[in-house]
């Protein structure tokens, strides 16, 4: 992602997506109970994460038929987007604290 990230910093994926910006923040106003993403963190990792989101979102036929299903719920894209970059993080942050050392004993 450009980055440098030690992985004992971080402890959960939870951490790693607010790291990258990407971690839920309530964004609630009366009746309405929302979302937003976090304005912190790393950008050149959020951008990666958008970048990935985008592509996946045009060529990626699970996240297609995710998308539709949430357009079909009312969501908004930028709703959507932002539920995306947060499960692309879960799937960048399994892969980081993958043991490869244990996999080629495979």
């Amino acid at each position: 992602m450009g980055t440098i990230v030690v992985s004992y910093r971080m402890r959960s994926e939870a951490t790693f997506a607010k790291l990258v910006g990407v971690a839920p923040l309530p964004a609630s106003s009366g009746k309405t109970h929302r979302h937003r993403l976090n304005r912190g963190g790393d950008r050149q990792a959020n951008s990666a994460l958008h970048m990935i989101v985008v592509g996946r979102m045009k060529n990626h036929p699970p996240t297609r038929a995710y998308v539709e299903r949430r357009s079909a719920e009312h969501k908004t894209k930028k709703d959507i987007i932002r539920c995306l970059k947060r499960y692309v993080a879960r799937e960048v942050f399994k892969d980081l604290t993958t043991d490869l050392g244990a996999l080629d004993k495979l």
